[in-house]
């Protein structure tokens, strides 16, 4: 008896790359991608998706599960509950975020945070490190130390009342990062213009949650994206910048790049497809759209978009930040809080790659390749995932989504898998969706059953990457053969 030459045959399906789409077989063997081509045989389980599109799984890197604030507040999920919802979705991998607090050790940090993922993850995953105490202890011996254990990633916060970073913490931290090779990601809005603002707006009494798209005004955004590249081009340390949501950041962004440096930038679907319009809402109820930064206008919808075509925001990522409507979320100040007392977070893993595709692919913006491109593959590249991650490929991780792009669905709150209780984009119809998904060449998704156990899920070991390589072009302050002589990196 002639042994199966694969485990697994997805047949016939239209397989896109960042580059390609093509009619193809996919053989899988373990859990790797080992065949494409026509006409393979000998598995042991075939899957039909003529008709369909084989895509990489989605990679969302900016998500924060079974996270604690600095306010004190746990969001909804659990890891189960949240990469539950992002298989439902079609993402097969994503970065959460271990939060270090002021007077938090990091490696106990990254200790109960995995403690918690290998509990509950059904896909894969990895962490970005939040920084928000950057003693001594924390920058010369902690922080190399988990970089070294897989943890190439680094978050800090501009702005927020107990996670901000002053400018001369922040340069210490982005040469600590450099001296580790790790990407530097910030959260960048200018907290004095934000801060000043909320005082004003609450003092004359504009309460709503309406108001909170108020308080950040949008020059908070690009001032505080040129000091942070101003910083990052002093000590040639590569970025990326969070949740772009302003036509103006994404200019500032454009013309970094332009002078060579590296800059990288991401925005969510919350700025793609709302406005600030969406938190004017009768009462409180507005509290389900608050989000920071928060929702612009349509021009800067118009923006982002422009700036993924043109390469300028390489990704998109979800922000999932779930806080349910209740005591335990976004009413922990009471039923009537002002908008400064409600939890800033929107529930978004499930929906990112949905969302997208209804746009990209079924009403033609920007096209398949593309879509793949800016939710898996040059996510999976800028973190170092790639090329087990982010693409179908011989050799990368079977973490492939099979879509049927026929299909139409009404989003409702009842349908998501989160722990939220609600999505700020139910009532919206969208045409396509992930019907069949696989994790590292396990069947996890199909015929709208999860059968991933929890704990599943592995952690991504990584290094910071090429992305996280300086330029080697440094200013002439931090150049010896033109600062006197000074080694200053």
């Amino acid at each position: 008896m002639t042994e199966a030459a694969f485990d697994l045959i997805i047949r016939g399906g239209r397989v896109a790359t960042g580059s390609d789409v093509f009619e193809a077989d996919v053989g899988i063997s373990g859990e790797t991608i080992t065949a494409i081509g026509r006409g393979l045989s000998g598995a042991k389980r075939e899957i039909d998706a003529r008709g369909k599109f084989v895509l990489p799984g989605g990679v969302d890197t900016h998500c924060h599960i079974e996270q604690l604030s600095a306010a004190g507040i746990v969001n909804a999920d659990t890891f189960e509950s949240a990469t539950t919802s992002a298989a439902f979705g079609g993402t097969t991998s994503v970065i959460s975020f271990a939060a270090q607090h002021v007077g938090m050790s990091l490696p106990q940090v990254l200790e109960d945070y995995h403690a918690l993922a290998r509990k509950g993850a059904v896909i894969d995953y990895a962490f970005h490190m939040i920084i928000a105490d950057p003693t001594k202890e924390t920058l010369e011996r902690d922080l190399p130390t988990m970089i070294k254990q897989g943890h190439g990633s680094i978050k800090i916060f501009m702005t927020y009342d107990r996670l901000r970073m002053d400018d001369e913490q922040l340069l210490d931290i982005l040469i600590a990062a450099r001296d580790g090779g790790a990407m530097l990601c910030a959260h960048a809005e200018n907290h004095g213009i934000i801060s000043w603002m909320v005082k004003r707006l609450l003092a004359r009494g504009y309460t709503d949650p309406k108001y909170h798209a108020v308080s950040h005004a949008r020059i908070s955004e690009a001032e505080a994206f040129n000091r942070l590249i101003g910083m990052a081009a002093l000590v040639d340390q590569p970025i990326m910048i969070f949740h772009v949501s302003t036509a103006e950041g994404a200019k500032v962004i454009r013309q970094a790049r332009g002078e060579g440096l590296k800059v990288f930038a991401e925005t969510c679907p919350q700025y793609l497809f709302m406005t600030a319009q969406d938190l004017d809402k009768p009462g409180i109820e507005g509290a389900k759209w608050m989000c920071s930064p928060p929702q612009r206008g349509v021009a800067d919808q118009e923006a982002l978009w422009q700036a993924l075509m043109l390469g300028d925001l390489q990704t998109v990522s979800s922000d999932h930040a779930p806080y349910r409507f209740d005591e335990t979320g976004k009413l922990r100040a009471g039923p009537s809080p002002n908008f400064k007392q409600i939890a800033n977070g929107l529930p978004g893993l499930e929906l990112r790659l949905p969302l997208l595709f209804d746009a990209m692919v079924s009403k033609g913006k920007l096209g398949l390749e593309k879509f793949v491109e800016i939710t898996a593959t040059a996510p999976a590249k800028i973190y170092n995932l790639h090329p087990r991650k982010g693409s179908v490929a011989i050799g990368a991780d079977a973490d492939i989504a099979i879509w049927d792009p026929q299909r139409r669905v009404t989003v409702s709150d009842a349908m998501m898998h989160d722990l939220t209780g609600y999505t700020p984009f139910a009532g919206r119809e969208l045409q396509g969706w992930p019907v069949t998904v696989l994790s590292r060449g396990r069947v996890i998704l199909e015929d709208g059953k999860l059968s991933a156990t929890p704990g599943s899920g592995r952690f991504l070991a990584r290094s910071g990457g090429e992305a996280a390589k300086p330029t080697g072009r440094l200013v002439a302050e931090m150049n010896p053969e033109l600062n006197f002589g000074a080694k200053l990196l």
